[in-house]
């Protein structure tokens, strides 16, 4: 099952998608895995770049995650306006299901840093939506 969420933030647009992977599929690794596919649109009138990411990655036992980096998976892409830019990454969680929610950086071409923000999503087994 997929979940969709998405959020405007200083004219971009975060839409994130989950989705659940099968541990037939991760070999050797009891965790759960989750993938999360983010398409980022520049709905303003400037080109800006993504510099970086920080996430905050909570399991169902409220353990807290901090990830900050450079980028996302290896780009800082430049966005025109209208343009977008998607990619897939994963999460592991030692939990049946979590959260994740965070921050981007961006730059303008002018130099000015602002932050966009990553909406709060779940990563949930689908055995656990489908017992309600």
């Amino acid at each position: 099952m997929n979940t969709k969420n998405q959020k405007i933030t200083n004219e971009i647009l975060v839409e994130v998608v989950t989705e659940y992977i099968s541990p037939d599929r991760v070999q050797g690794d009891s965790r759960n895995f989750f993938a999360y596919t983010v398409t980022l649109t520049n709905l303003g009138k400037k080109q800006v770049q993504l510099l970086s990411r920080h996430w905050i990655i909570i399991n169902a036992d409220g353990n807290r995650d901090e990830v900050r980096g450079d980028g996302v998976v290896g780009f800082t892409p430049k966005l025109f306006p209208g343009q977008t830019f998607t990619y897939t990454s994963n999460c592991p969680m030692d939990t049946e299901w979590g959260t994740m929610e965070g921050e981007y950086t961006f730059i303008t071409d002018e130099g000015v840093f602002f932050q966009v923000e990553i909406p709060r999503f779940y990563l949930v087994i689908p055995a656990l939506l489908s017992n309600q």
